[in-house]
């Protein structure tokens, strides 16, 4: 028999949650939440949406549980504060773990995770609460990434690394070994970290540019 969920969020990511739980986990979605000054609509995905106010009432803790579908806004303390929120009121947080990625770390996955598809984590690594890895990430061995996080796409995160809470690494950085990235970190899109970052640090990759021959006047395409 599957567990009864309830979903926090009704934009795209909630909506991918509702996909991802409904065809490859033990859950049925039953409901969406949201707080009550940004409810728009009753229904999302064929299913009621309740305001958040009054979900505990509708949908007992006691008999579901409660994913929060939410990005990075504000450097995840959107997320934060709806997953602690959650928590109050007595509600345990599901985890969802595709499938299809590559789990070798015996479990060290925390509550409110959301990780993808093509995800590979090594042994000993340690994923914390709250935390989303999107799809095709390598996270090595012996490696810390804290509560509150999201990591993008093709993520690589050497071995021993450890990663403060709320921190966003973009799609294909980079991390080398054994390296410390402080709290509430920005590692943008292919980035390169050699060294230990500094919290609230911002660290951006180079970004192409255009180059001044145009498309028609190359030669062989």
């Amino acid at each position: 028999m599957k567990k009864s969920l309830v979903i926090f969020g009704s934009g795209d990511i909630a909506q991918l949650a509702h996909f991802y739980f409904s065809t490859d986990s033990a859950y049925e979605v039953v409901a969406f939440t949201v707080d009550a000054a940004y409810l728009t609509n009753t229904t999302f995905c064929g299913l009621p949406v309740i305001p958040f106010e009054e979900v505990a009432k509708q949908y007992a803790p006691e008999q579901h549980e409660l994913f929060v579908a939410l990005s990075y806004s504000k450097l995840n303390a959107v997320r934060k504060e709806k997953y602690l929120a959650a928590k109050a009121i007595g509600y345990s947080l599901a985890s969802f773990v595709s499938s299809r990625a590559t789990v070798l770390n015996e479990g060290r996955i925390g509550e409110n995770c959301f990780i993808f598809e093509d995800n590979t984590i090594q042994p000993f690594a340690t994923i914390g609460n709250n935390v989303t890895l999107w799809s095709g990430n390598h996270i090595g061995h012996h490696s810390t990434i804290k509560d509150h996080c999201f990591i993008a796409s093709h993520v690589v995160v050497s071995g021993g690394v450890e990663i403060g809470e709320q921190c966003f690494v973009g799609v294909n950085a980079t991390l080398r070994d054994h390296i410390k990235i402080g709290e509430k970190c920005v590692v943008g899109a292919g980035a390169l970290l050699l060294a230990d970052a500094a919290p609230e640090g911002v660290y951006l990759g180079t970004a192409t540019e255009r180059s001044r021959v145009p498309s028609t006047r190359l030669r062989g395409i």
